[in-house]
């Protein structure tokens, strides 16, 4: 496994993130495939055997479940001092005023109940889910600051918002002294490049790293186009946004460089993601015993620059989606 800092911070990273939205308990409603406590820990297992220590998971996850069974996982499996830990604040958890959104009393109330199921004092990455366009961005900031202040997060990070919207917010830290985000979860592959145009760039600018979600497109880049869907992705509302025909082409040119290698189509996709110097570390959901070691056999494959043209070619402007 490789490690690198997580943007310009001092944070050190596997550059491989284990994402913890496979787990948790399916009777709570969130996901009917997700993994229980069992069947998940052959995966953390693994995944502490190659060296993937940086864990990514959110209170929405399982609707809590996910962070239990992560918070039991460390406990049985390795250290709480050996596990980069994030975990994520935003989507509805219940109908009270602190249940959902940015808001201080949310953002309060939220980390305490997130800390309480990883049975954990302290998070290392606390992340907004989303942006909020109902809570004015200075409240957000100093109450993610009180948050790092109180010892309850050791950094701070975002996901999936415009460009001038988490510029927004980091000039609101940067004007008032407060905790800058760290990072930014952006969905990100060979499908999904949209964040090359503004976000990838001002990631650069700022010293952000980036740890996209989604860099193997729910799977649809890890199989043939003519190969059947897995049963969660005909059940996710979110894979539609891979199945249209002009991802075709861009499946197939990742199948051609694939079958050329001798490698799985997973370590493909992923190894071209991470070529982007701004990627820290792609966050793989792994649910088979596979996922993960091809994740991290794609880190020592080195796409040649014929290859990289071959599977950027096919690609076509569309509209961002995941926010």
């Amino acid at each position: 496994m490789q490690y690198t800092r997580l943007g310009t911070s001092g944070l050190r990273v596997s550059r491989i993130a284990l994402g913890c939205m496979s787990f948790g308990d399916p009777s709570r409603g969130f996901s009917e495939w997700a993994l229980d406590d069992a069947a998940a820990e052959p995966l953390f297992r693994q995944a502490l055997e190659l060296g993937i220590t940086f864990w990514d998971t959110a209170n929405v996850y399982g609707y809590g479940s996910s962070e239990e069974i992560v918070g039991r996982a460390i406990q049985k499996y390795t250290r709480r001092e050996d596990v980069v830990l994030a975990t994520k604040v935003f989507f509805p958890m219940h109908e009270g005023p602190g249940g959902r959104g940015l808001s201080r009393r949310a953002i309060m109330e939220q980390i305490d109940a997130s800390l309480t199921r990883l049975a954990t004092d302290y998070v290392d990455v606390y992340q907004i889910h989303r942006f909020d366009p109902e809570t004015p961005v200075e409240e957000t900031m100093e109450a993610l600051h009180d948050v790092v202040k109180a010892g309850k997060a050791r950094y701070i990070g975002a996901s999936s918002m415009w460009a001038w919207q988490f510029q927004k917010m980091q000039h609101a830290a940067d004007a008032n002294g407060w905790t800058r985000f760290v990072s930014m979860q952006d969905q990100y592959s060979l499908v999904m490049r949209e964040e090359e145009r503004e976000m990838m760039p001002l990631l650069a600018d700022q010293g952000v790293g980036s740890i996209p979600w989604s860099p193997l497109a729910k799977g649809r880049l890890t199989r043939p186009w003519s190969e059947q869907q897995t049963q969660r992705a005909t059940t996710d509302p979110l894979q539609s946004r891979y199945s249209g025909e002009t991802n075709e082409p861009i499946v197939d040119a990742v199948q051609r460089v694939a079958e050329a290698r001798g490698v799985p189509m997973a370590q493909v996709a992923l190894a071209w993601v991470l070529r982007n110097p701004v990627v820290t570390a792609p966050i793989v959901g792994a649910t088979k015993s596979h996922h993960l070691p091809d994740a991290a056999a794609a880190l020592e494959l080195e796409l040649t620059d014929e290859e990289v043209q071959a599977l950027e070619e096919p690609y076509t402007p569309r509209l961002p989606s995941g926010f």
